[in-house]
């Protein structure tokens, strides 16, 4: 109930951000029940059944890291100035952003649940309206039942992990409870650059190796629909590869403070590399993520463009939309919320006299030390990705 009352006042834009998540559980809901039309429509296929269900994997996890990342900015899961005293300390917080978290993913898979009982006309007066969207009847199993209680329990992994996701995120620390002056020194300073380009690289070169003697000019994509025959090299090289971008993120963006901070900076050069150095493990994350998707979809398009035989079909485009939507809205929450955390540096230098044109030029200059060392390596880790599959 608490829950519902802070949703209720709340500001437009934090309502709008969990707006969101609940369209991303709706979409990631309607692939996972189309995976059960799809058995129930094609029983003597269950493994392409199965591929289609561990495809949702992908548009899951990016929906868990996006209501995870909207809970850390959400006002409600931050220990204000007598919350503490009335009972609500650092742990029961964070019970309460995992609740409105699981609210806005139940009403966006109920919301998935009606519209796929529409499209396959299994509600009282609703005709099967599946064609004129352009889905095929045949992918949703229309005309054959489906069970209730397994798509119930299929959809319940939605809120579920998005609950996880965003109870691990928002976990009490030690250093929430008793700060530690040395924590910033060291959450400033991640390890993981040299280990992610190692994953990075056995990745590549592991995908190499297993798409030796594969036609993948015939059609060998590991993507749905032609995930079968496909060399499992290929999806573990590409995994590895993924891991890599992933865990070696904070560092990039620490580097990317590092080399700003080199020689002998002015004040630009400095602030920026400072404010990059100290928000790295905030940024890194969700930009690792955004840049590992960014790579897989560049690979992708690639070797579709090689075979225009096979185009996209809706359920892909979904899962490929919820995908980018998700990851580009978690980097640009994590800027929101490294903006937020500077809220305090930034005022104390404005009563300094610093002026505001100083701190925009600031913000360029971190953005453009962002793409410039990222942008290449993230192009050069999709060719490499890509050229192995366009043999």
């Amino acid at each position: 109930m608490l829950a519902l009352r802070l949703a209720r006042g709340s500001h437009p834009l934090v309502l709008l951000r969990r707006l969101f998540v609940a369209a991303a559980a709706s979409c990631t809901g309607f692939l996972l029940l189309s995976t059960v039309g799809h058995a129930a429509g094609h029983p003597a296929t269950a493994d392409e059944s199965l591929v289609r269900l561990l495809w949702c994997a992908a548009p899951l996890a990016a929906t868990a890291q996006l209501a995870a990342s909207v809970a850390r900015t959400d006002p409600a899961a931050r220990l204000h100035r007598g919350m503490a005293a009335a009972g609500l300390g650092p742990l029961r917080l964070a019970l309460l952003a995992t609740a409105s978290t699981a609210l806005s993913c139940l009403l966006g898979v109920l919301l998935s649940l009606l519209v796929f009982l529409r499209l396959r006309g299994d509600l009282v007066g609703a005709p099967a309206t599946v064609d004129a969207l352009g889905i095929d009847a045949d992918l949703l199993g229309t005309g054959h039942p489906v069970p209730l209680a397994g798509a119930l329990m299929l959809l319940s992994v939605v809120p579920l992990t998005a609950a996880a996701a965003t109870a691990v995120s928002l976990r009490p620390r030690s250093a929430d409870i008793s700060p530690d002056p040395e924590a910033p020194t060291k959450a400033a300073n991640p390890s993981g650059l040299p280990w992610g380009m190692a994953l990075t690289a056995a990745g590549l070169a592991i995908e190499a190796y297993a798409s030796r003697g594969t036609a993948a000019s015939a059609g060998q994509l590991p993507l749905p629909g032609r995930l079968v025959g496909s060399p499992p090299g290929v999806l573990g090289g590409w995994a590895l590869s993924t891991v890599g971008l992933i865990l070696a993120g904070p560092g990039l963006v620490h580097l990317c403070g590092r080399v700003l901070c080199a020689g002998r900076p002015g004040a630009l050069r400095l602030l920026s590399g400072r404010v990059l150095e100290g928000e790295s493990r905030r940024l890194g994350r969700s930009l690792g993520v955004l840049c590992a998707v960014a790579s897989a979809t560049y690979a992708a398009v690639k070797v579709y463009e090689a075979t225009p035989s096979r185009p996209f079909g809706p359920l892909t485009a979904i899962g490929a939309a919820v995908v980018l939507a998700c990851v580009t809205a978690s980097a640009l929450t994590a800027a929101l919320e490294s903006r937020s955390a500077r809220a305090r540096t930034t005022a104390a230098l404005r009563r300094l006299g610093a002026p505001a044109s100083a701190l925009r030029h600031a913000a360029a200059l971190r953005a453009t030390s962002l793409v410039i060392v990222i942008g290449p390596l993230t192009f050069a880790v999709a060719e490499m990705a890509t050229l192995p599959l366009l043999r």
